[in-house]
C-alpha cells in the first residue's frame, strides 16, 4: 500500500515538473558536452604547443649563441614591444610594413566586425579615445545591427520560406511539416554552397598562404561570429587590390550572416523543433488570462444584454403609444 502511494505521488511530481526534469536534463547534457571539447581540444592541441615551445626555445638560444654581443634581458625587451605591437595590429616585419590598419577600408571592416560582434583582434583601438568611442559605437550599433539584421530577415523569410512552402502543400497536397523540413535542408545545401564551400575556395586562391581547410575554417568561423582572428584575409604581402578586396570580404561577411539567420530561423519554424524546445520551457501561467477572458465575456455579454433591455424598453413604450390611436381608428374602420 505505501510503496503504491510512494510510487504514485512519484509519478505526480514528475509529471506536474516534467520541463524542470527535462532543463536539467538539458543543462546536464551542455555541462558534459562543454567538458568533452575542452577534453578533445586538450589531447589535440596540448602536443603542438609542446613542440613550438621547444622550437622557438631552441631558435632563441641559437640566436644568442651566433649573436653573442646581444644579452638575453634587450632580446626580451625587444621580444616583448614587439609581440605587444602586434597585438595591436602592429607588425615589425617588413613584408607587413606597407599594410596600415586604419585607413578606410581597413576601419570599415573593423567596423563590421564589431557591429556582427564577430571580432577578430587582429586589430584594436590604439588611443583611449577610440577605445571610449568603440564603446560608445557598439552600445548603440549593436542593437541597431540586431533590429536591421531581423527586419531584412523577416523579408526575406516571406520570400524564401513561407510562400514556397505555402505554395509547394497547396500545390500537391503534402504534409506541411514534410514540406518545411525538405525545404530547410535544401536552403541549407544552397547556403553552404554559396557561404562555405564557394568562397572558401575562392579564398584558397587569393590567401597564398591558406589552403582549402584553412579557408573552410575561416568561413565557418566569420559567419558563426567566433571571429578568433587566427585567420584574416588581406593582411599578406603585397595583397593586389587590398582596399577593393577588404570592401568585398565586408559585404560578404554582411550577406552570409543574413544567409545563416535566414536558414536558423526557417529551422526554428519547424514543428519537430518547436515542440522540441517547449519541452525546456516553462509552461505559461493560464489562470490571469482565463479570468481576463471571462472578465471580457462577462462585459460583452453585459452590455449585448444591456442593449437588448434597452430595446425592449422602447419596443414596449412604441407600443403603449401607438394602441390608443389604434382604438380610437377602429370604429371607423369598421
Amino acid at each position: 500500500m505505501l510503496r503504491c502511494l510512494s510510487g504514485a505521488w512519484c509519478m505526480r511530481v514528475i509529471e506536474g515538473h516534467r520541463s524542470t526534469w527535462y532543463f536539467l536534463l538539458l543543462v546536464l547534457v551542455y555541462v558534459v558536452y562543454l567538458v568533452l571539447g575542452a577534453v578533445v581540444f586538450s589531447l589535440v592541441e596540448s602536443p603542438y604547443e609542446d613542440l613550438l615551445r621547444q622550437e622557438l626555445g631552441a631558435l632563441k638560444r641559437q640566436f644568442l649563441q651566433d649573436n653573442e654581443c646581444l644579452s638575453e634581458e634587450r632580446l626580451e625587451e625587444f621580444l616583448a614591444k614587439a609581440l605587444e605591437a602586434s597585438n595591436y595590429g602592429v607588425s615589425v616585419l617588413n613584408n607587413t610594413s606597407e599594410n596600415y590598419n586604419w585607413d578606410f577600408t581597413s576601419a570599415l571592416f573593423f567596423a563590421s566586425t564589431v557591429l556582427s560582434t564577430t571580432g577578430y583582434g587582429h586589430t584594436v583601438p590604439l588611443s583611449d579615445e577610440g577605445k571610449a568611442f568603440c564603446i560608445v559605437y557598439s552600445v548603440v550599433g549593436i542593437p541597431f545591427t540586431l533590429l536591421f539584421l531581423t527586419a531584412v530577415v523577416q523579408r526575406i523569410m516571406v520570400f524564401s520560406t513561407r510562400r514556397p512552402v505555402d505554395y509547394v502543400q497547396r500545390r500537391w497536397a503534402l504534409s506541411k511539416s514534410l514540406v518545411a523540413g525538405v525545404h530547410a535542408g535544401v536552403l541549407a545545401i544552397i547556403t553552404m554552397s554559396c557561404f562555405f564551400l564557394i568562397p572558401a575556395i575562392v579564398f584558397s586562391v587569393l590567401e597564398e598562404d591558406w589552403n582549402f581547410l584553412e579557408s573552410f575554417y575561416f568561413c565557418f568561423i566569420s559567419l558563426s561570429t567566433i571571429g578568433l582572428g587566427d585567420y584574416v584575409p588581406g593582411e599578406g604581402y603585397n595583397q593586389k587590390f587590398r582596399q577593393l578586396y577588404k570592401v568585398g570580404i565586408t559585404v560578404y561577411l554582411l550577406l552570409g550572416l543574413i544567409a545563416m539567420l535566414v536558414v536558423l530561423e526557417t529551422f526554428c519554424e519547424l514543428q519537430q523543433l518547436q515542440k522540441l524546445r517547449k519541452m525546456f520551457y516553462l509552461k505559461k501561467q493560464r489562470t490571469e488570462d482565463r479570468l481576463n477572458i471571462i472578465d471580457h465575456d462577462h462585459l460583452s455579454f453585459s452590455s449585448v444584454s444591456d442593449q437588448a433591455a434597452s430595446f425592449r424598453e422602447y419596443k414596449t413604450d412604441l407600443i403603449t403609444d401607438i394602441s390608443p390611436i389604434a382604438a380610437n381608428d377602429e370604429p371607423a374602420v369598421r
